[in-house]
């Protein structure tokens, strides 16, 4: 499982997908998410602006599996 580390309080599905390197276009996470390619905490997700807190896990067909993480301390 990877880690990807967030600056903000949340981040959105499809933003998230491009920031792990799953798809490069917006239109690309539109697709996966409406063929039921992506998992949040183990439930199927297919809406794009769903928001992502730090300790989410999201699971993509063929990309992989990734926790979401608060930004590190100094």
């Amino acid at each position: 499982m990877k880690i990807i580390s967030i600056s903000s309080e949340y981040i959105k599905l499809d933003s998230f997908l491009k920031l792990a390197d799953c798809v490069s276009t917006g239109g690309m996470a539109k697709a996966i998410l409406q063929e039921g390619a992506v998992k949040v905490n183990r439930e199927p997700e297919e809406r794009r602006g769903r928001k992502l807190y730090p300790g989410d896990i999201v699971e993509v067909e063929g990309c992989g599996s990734f926790q979401v993480a608060g930004e590190q301390a100094p």
